[in-house]
């Protein structure tokens, strides 16, 4: 794999030598997660860019935990990278660690999700619109429920793009004057283990839910395996979020109604370009937004890159 081949690269003394021992420039990148394929994807297409313009990539995963990330921070200004790109684990707990980067003279670059931190100094994001995104959701859901019922959001309140799609999303029904109701905004840790145990909770509390807006595809096919245990799959409409090969299936399964679908690859490529392009002295834009698109059954149908039919998942 070319990360595995990457994280090679970053196998240096934790000095200024670090940089002068290898032939090229060097990269810095920490994700939120590599369990999870959107943050594979979004890495392994930032690390092929980089590549193709004289750059190497050490891709480390902060594994969802802010001090981790915090860490291998420190460790890439020790190692004197010479660009730093992060999926923050925490948008407000990541700003210490790059005012860090900040007075050592790293540039730091975003990638999906954001810092909220004022005084940390970012030089571009790279995202998809969430908060449009979000929109979209809220249009899905009011397009499978006709415009009532109660409904769940399965929150992951701690990163800067799902509060933006949460915004959106309850803006959109807002905006609908639609009687739609969110009856409950809990935190899924955008994982499915976690996600169909709160969802488990949810549904016994609303015994009348009709839908629920999943962050994520984790979180969307964690809330599927609770209804199902449930038995309740066939009358709660899940709208979910990314577009990972998974939660494509479930849609096209009929499992999942529709998802956002996000572009890791295109985040990725556009990150290395926004971090080269600095590093070579060139203007780059400080927020770059990446359109999502409605991905709903009759998209999945058409879509050749599936493999066979996966069944719903098993609530064990």
């Amino acid at each position: 794999m070319l990360v595995g081949l990457l994280l090679c690269v970053g196998c240096g003394p934790a000095d200024q030598s670090f940089q002068r021992s290898t032939v090229r420039p060097v990269i810095g990148i920490s994700v939120l997660t590599l369990t999870n394929p959107f943050f594979k994807e979004l890495a392994d297409s930032l690390a092929a860019e980089a590549a193709t313009r004289g750059y190497d990539a050490v891709v480390v995963s902060g594994d969802v935990d802010p001090a981790k990330q915090q860490n291998q921070i420190k460790d890439f200004i020790v190692r004197r990278v010479a660009a730093i790109v992060l999926n923050p684990c925490g948008s407000t707990a990541v700003g210490p660690a790059i005012r860090e980067a900040n007075e050592a003279g790293i540039p730091v670059f975003t990638a999906d999700i954001g810092c909220l931190d004022p005084e940390a100094k970012v030089v571009a994001h790279i995202a998809t619109d969430n908060e449009r995104g979000g929109h979209e959701a809220a249009e899905a859901m009011i397009e499978a429920l006709g415009n009532r019922g109660k409904v769940a959001i399965l929150d992951f309140p701690e990163v800067e793009s799902v509060i933006l799609r949460t915004k959106g999303f309850r803006a959109e029904l807002a905006a609908r004057t639609s009687p739609i109701e969110v009856v409950a905004c809990l935190p899924g840790g955008a994982e499915r283990e976690k996600s169909m145990k709160v969802m488990q909770d949810i549904l016994q509390a609303q015994p009348d839910l009709a839908g629920v807006f999943a962050i994520n595809d984790p979180s969307a096919l964690g809330a599927v395996a609770a209804l199902e245990k449930a038995g309740r799959l066939e009358d709660v409409v899940v709208i979910g979020f990314d577009g990972q090969p998974d939660g494509k299936r479930a849609i096209r399964d009929g499992i999942i109604y529709a998802d956002p679908i996000q572009f890791p690859d295109r985040i990725g490529r556009q990150a290395a370009v926004a971090v080269c392009d600095y590093l070579e002295g060139l203007e780059v834009e400080p927020v770059q937004l990446i359109p999502t698109a409605l991905y709903r059954q009759a998209d999945a149908e058409a879509d050749t890159t599936l493999d066979e039919p996966i069944k719903s998942p098993e609530a064990s």
